[in-house]
């Protein structure tokens, strides 16, 4: 009786490779680009620019300074939030 052919080490890390592989063009990288397009929209922010917070309040800038905004939420009530905390602006919001 023959003992069966032995199966190449690369054949039996194929499907693992291939998991990676799907795993990285359809999780990681489409959520890279969506924090990118996030990090460039902070950095973008001026004042009168209407925004949503991670609280989920709606305000518009009323000034940016290097690490945080202040958000005018109400007439003559200005909060100071962290840049990080904003999310989205209102014309994301107006097209879904």
């Amino acid at each position: 009786m023959q003992a069966a052919p032995q199966q190449s080490p690369w054949m039996s890390f194929l499907p693992f490779i291939l998991i990676i592989v799907v795993f990285y063009f359809f999780m990681i990288r489409p959520q890279m680009k969506k924090q990118k397009e996030l990090r460039k929209f902070r950095e973008s922010l001026k004042k009168g620019d209407k925004v949503i917070t991670t609280g989920g309040i709606y305000g518009k800038v009323a000034e940016v300074k290097e690490n945080y905004v202040v958000v005018e939420i109400a007439k003559d009530t200005l909060v100071k939030i962290d840049k990080s905390a904003i999310i989205t602006d209102m014309s994301d919001v107006a097209a879904k």
